[in-house]
């Protein structure tokens, strides 16, 4: 299989990470699944003060973690989507949270409302029966999916990810 990535976006407490979530779970029985999340306020905490690895990243330097189950790596710069699909490594497919102007296909996750303001970015929307779709003018080249069917979802992915190879 091609490495393909798709991208989710939404308003705070839309229910992103809870998707994302059920999604990988179903397809890490299948696939090498990688998941990036965007952290738009720089507010994630990734270490224990006082830990060794904590010490070694607060002084600026890049920072790898080797144990004998996962490798850390701590970076204090930010990295653009292709430089991070080269550290990932061997996956098949790449879900990525957030960053709404990346060059991927994006699923945008709505409840109770819809924001049209995130069409222009979107090709599919994920929704469950809080939205009322009848009082939206939804694009027609935009896909309506339903929020609490994973499996819908993941066959839409699996149809329209985009190549990695053709991320710039």
């Amino acid at each position: 299989m091609k490495q393909i990535a798709v991208a989710f976006t939404g308003p705070s407490n839309s229910g992103k990470t809870t998707l994302i979530e059920k999604i990988a779970k179903i397809l890490i029985q299948d696939y090498k699944v990688a998941i990036i999340k965007n952290d738009p306020k720089d507010k994630a905490q990734f270490d224990t003060e006082g830990k060794d690895s904590y010490k070694f990243s607060a002084t600026g330097a890049e920072t790898v973690v080797v144990s004998p189950t996962r490798t850390t790596y701590f970076s204090q710069q930010s990295r653009n989507l292709k430089e991070i699909i080269d550290m990932l490594g061997a996956f098949d497919i790449l879900l990525v949270e957030g960053l709404k102007t990346l060059p991927l296909p994006r699923i945008a996750i709505f409840r109770n409302s819809l924001d049209e303001s995130y069409f222009p970015h979107s090709n599919a929307i994920a929704i469950d029966k809080s939205v009322d779709i009848e009082s939206y003018d939804i694009p027609q080249e935009i896909d309506i999916l339903d929020l609490n069917d994973p499996v819908e979802i993941i066959k839409w992915i699996k149809i329209h990810a985009k190549d990695v190879k053709d991320i710039k």
